[in-house]
């Protein structure tokens, strides 16, 4: 890695991760709110910001252990990254008493697994109990740095046609050809700020969450509620495969979560969206045997996601990991009344623990005989993308 260090742009990374794991904030929001704040620093600087500081939230047990630091000795665990990068610490406080040829040392060991891939020890016990098999690649995939893909919104255009704005633009893209409306970066940039993303041909989504849309088997005239639907990724996926006809109930209980949908479905040209703010179960009781399709992307644990955000690992319980399990029971059980009968749903998660995917399908399906599995898909993180399950639920 090649970088001039600059004492204010260490002082920014150290600041921030005291931030992001004593003041338990996200670290993507702490990092946008730091870059706003500093209008001046140029790109270099910035990315140094970012990698700086997902690099020692990814990795942090691992450094805290290579470099004999206590986890909140920010200084110590940026000097440890520094060095695992091949950066030369310059003599500054914060990397005093750090021991320079010991932690090169120690990073050529070969450490218990928790360690190695920088995870809480009861997410080790979790993950190989419930994929004895999958567990020690998927965890290492779920270290490697997220690409970033885009999908072409086909209410306005076709991947071929934005491949090449995005390219006149000066964006180099990939296709993905398992995906049919992926383009994947060729390099990592901000593409909030091309002509391409104002005019609305695009989303940033993940491979394996475009997937998921599609899954539903929602045909343009249909009426679908997506239950879960958040600021709208999928919902936004959902119009262009129905071509803007029909109607999609997008339904949420955080409002700015809708209010953020609104204005992305103005940008997409998405016109068959209507947002409900859930306020109860008088909602859902409203929408009972209306819809032909329901999309149900719960809320999970995020495991599939920890590419993406890693300071999620930290912030993880057992006990969280069992209350959201609940809910997402409950929500299968409540929203599949919305459904007429020969209608379908898919429940979907972040999450690659089975019990909280096919297990949560086989209880909701043991206990309500008139569903049945049509389906399930996982896309796996060591298959190169996120991590998500999806089951295709049929009403008899």
């Amino acid at each position: 890695m090649k970088v001039k260090l600059y004492r204010n742009l260490s002082e920014a990374v150290t600041e921030t991760l005291k931030t992001i794991f004593e003041g338990n904030r996200y670290a993507d929001k702490v990092i946008e709110k730091v870059l706003k704040q500093n209008r001046k620093w140029g790109a270099r600087d910035r990315r140094f910001i970012a990698e700086a500081i997902y690099g020692i939230v990814r990795w942090h047990r691992y450094l805290a252990t290579v470099s004999h630091s206590q986890g909140d000795e920010y200084w110590r665990l940026l000097g440890a990254w520094l060095v695992w990068k091949e950066v030369p610490l310059p003599p500054w406080d914060g990397f005093k008493g750090l021991d320079v040829p010991a932690i090169r040392e120690a990073l050529k060991k070969d450490f218990p697994l928790p360690v190695r891939e920088s995870i809480p020890d009861w997410l080790d016990v979790l993950g190989r109990e419930e994929l004895p098999v999958r567990w020690e690649k998927e965890i290492k995939a779920l270290n490697e740095e997220a690409r970033v893909v885009l999908r072409a919104n086909t209410l306005k255009g076709d991947r071929e046609s934005l491949q090449q704005q995005l390219a006149d633009e000066g964006i180099g893209t990939t296709v993905l050809s398992q995906f049919p409306e992926a383009l994947a970066l060729t390099r990592r940039m901000n593409v909030f700020g091309s002509a391409s993303f104002r005019q609305g041909l695009f989303e940033v989504q993940d491979a394996g969450s475009q997937w998921i849309a599609p899954f539903l088997r929602a045909a343009p005239g249909m009426r679908v509620v997506d239950a879960c639907a958040g600021a709208g990724g999928k919902t936004l996926h959902l119009a262009a495969l129905m071509q803007n006809k029909g109607r999609i109930v997008a339904m949420d209980t955080e409002e700015w979560k809708l209010e953020e949908l609104r204005k992305r479905a103005r940008r997409a040209g998405a016109t068959n969206i209507e947002v409900m703010a859930i306020a109860g179960a008088k909602a859902i009781n409203r929408l009972a045997g209306t819809a032909d399709r329901l999309l149900l992307d719960v809320p999970c644990s995020g495991l599939g996601v920890l590419r993406r955000n890693p300071d999620a690992k930290w912030k993880l319980s057992p006990a969280f990991i069992s209350k959201v399990k609940g809910l997402q029971q409950q929500l299968l059980v409540e929203y599949a009344t919305v459904l007429k009968p020969g209608g379908m749903m898919v429940y979907s998660t972040c999450s690659i623990l089975p019990s909280e995917n096919g297990l949560q399908v086989g209880q909701f399906l043991a206990a309500h005989a008139e569903y049945s599995l049509e389906e399930e898909k996982h896309c796996w993180p060591s298959e190169g993308f996120d991590g998500f399950y999806m089951a295709l639920i049929k009403k008899k």
